[in-house]
């Protein structure tokens, strides 16, 4: 085994040990430290609660149908839904923050089934388990001595959970994005796609815009105003349609599956699966994207998931959410 591989294997089994070593978070404790940190506002999300709602289609690479048999890839035209977000439940966090973007996609398949799709727009995830997310959130409470979080317990954390470490470096490199459709966006956790014949394939993908990925320059970062994103998206809408290509990477049975902080090796196999075209763009309230809870595990037929403890408690962890959001809390 070389020294990267070497590597990635010792932090994977200290992540495991971590994990083992502390009691997973509930659902419910997860969305109460969200409320802590961004506040509760009734009928609100209590993450990415800053979002902008979306209409357009997908079509889907025949290409695709050697790796699953989804109805996403059958090559007609899919209705979608969307809705793209900034991170947290703080509705004035600007939108030159440093942090994740979202995309929410939910498909509208034949016979009135559907699939979501719930990417970021960075390439790997910024915890192993829900433990280290939870304690990711718990570092960050302010402290009413200060009225700012407390910078050592911030520095502990990053030193005591290194499944913190690529997400980190990667933002540290990365200035956020001068739109959303100038953003790349990935589905972060490694899926298995099921073709015909019941053969199981592993895949992750990312969804490349047609017009490039750019990024804010430290200047600009200092000089935009706290909102620009919303109103951007809408005004490109409105003189026609902004698209992203589905670029899907196709996995080997070496590569890590249940960790969305490691990254796969580049040289893996991709292909083309589909082209999302997005033709208008409104502000969320009141709007379809609203209401709708962007569960990743709502998923046709050909696509499942895989045992990756992130993938698996956002589920629960969006329900409660949900549940808040319909009853006015």
């Amino acid at each position: 085994m070389n020294a990267k591989l070497f590597s990635v294997a010792l932090a994977s089994v200290f992540c495991t040990f971590n994990a083992t070593a502390q009691q997973a978070p509930t659902a419910d404790q997860v969305v109460s430290a969200l409320e802590k940190l961004g506040g509760v506002h009734p009928g609100e999300r209590r993450n990415h609660i800053i979002g902008v709602c979306v209409d357009g289609s997908f079509v889907g690479s025949k290409d695709a149908q050697a790796f699953t048999r989804s109805a996403l890839f059958s090559g007609a035209a899919i209705p979608v839904i969307g809705r793209f977000s900034l991170p947290g439940g703080n509705p004035k966090a600007p939108d030159t923050a440093k942090s994740p973007r979202g995309l929410a996609l939910q498909f509208k398949l034949p016979g009135d089934s559907l699939h979501h799709f719930t990417m970021l727009n960075v390439p790997v995830f910024g915890a192993a388990t829900p433990q280290t997310f939870y304690a990711g959130l718990l570092s960050n409470m302010v402290d009413p001595a200060t009225g700012k979080p407390d910078p050592e317990k911030q520095k502990q954390f990053r030193e005591t959970h290194p499944d913190t470490k690529p997400l980190g470096e990667f933002m540290a490199k990365n200035n956020p994005p001068v739109s959303y459709a100038n953003s790349e966006f990935f589905g972060i956790h490694t899926f298995k796609f099921i073709n015909p014949n019941n053969q199981t394939t592993l895949v992750r993908w990312r969804f490349e815009p047609e017009d490039g990925v750019k990024r804010l320059t430290d200047a600009e970062m200092g000089t935009m105003p706290a909102r620009f994103l919303d109103d951007d998206l809408i005004a490109k809408t409105q003189k026609g349609p902004v698209r992203w290509n589905m670029i899907l990477t196709i996995g080997e049975a070496s590569d890590v599956q249940n960790n969305a902080t490691v990254y796969w090796p580049a040289e893996r196999k991709t292909i083309q699966a589909g082209v999302l075209t997005l033709t208008s763009a409104t502000p969320q309230k009141g709007a379809d994207c609203e209401k709708i809870n962007f569960d990743p595990l709502v998923m046709s037929d050909g696509i499942a998931p895989t045992d990756d403890p992130i993938l698996l408690f956002r589920s629960p962890a969006y329900a409660a959410s949900f549940v808040k959001r319909l009853t006015g809390n």
